[in-house]
């Protein structure tokens, strides 16, 4: 099954680069955004796999839309930026940020970066899924001893 992209970039010469690579190598580009806004908006409504989302853009930036995102839908994101000082990596440190890709972005930096992002999304959610079960399985142990110690 073909991975759902989002593409989140204000420059559109850069959002068509992205989306031609992506094609490309058969991805599925479900939806392109401008802003932080709308990439939330689109998340809802078409659940992505993953999210490509740029750092700087007008109204709210990328690292506040990929924090909500992370929160609400747990999407995994590769943020793209033009810059890599110390500060921006430092503030992409968020859940669900599995990647950093600094412009200008090519196809050998790219494609690994969504192979790895993808993967270590899946065990991530495996993990998850692993704990809460566990933690079920605690619940329900001390359920069962709290019946036999009255």
């Amino acid at each position: 099954m073909k991975k759902r992209i989002l593409i989140v970039e204000d420059e559109l010469i850069i959002r068509l680069d992205l989306k031609m690579m992506l094609l490309d190598y058969g991805y599925d580009v479900i939806g392109e955004a401008g802003d932080g806004d709308r990439a939330i908006e689109l998340t809802h409504r078409l659940k992505p796999d993953l999210i490509l989302m740029d750092i700087n853009m007008p109204k709210l930036n990328g690292l506040k839309a990929s924090q909500v995102i992370g929160r609400q839908l747990d999407v995994p994101v590769i943020l793209i930026t033009a810059y890599s000082e110390r500060a921006f990596i430092e503030k992409s440190r968020l859940d669900n940020v599995m990647g950093y890709l600094v412009k200008p972005i090519s196809e050998e930096h790219l494609l690994p970066a969504i192979m790895i992002a993808l993967q270590q999304d899946k065990k991530t959610k495996e993990l998850k899924q692993s704990l809460q079960m566990l933690q079920e399985q605690i619940d329900e142990g001390k359920m069962i001893t709290q019946m036999y110690k009255q």
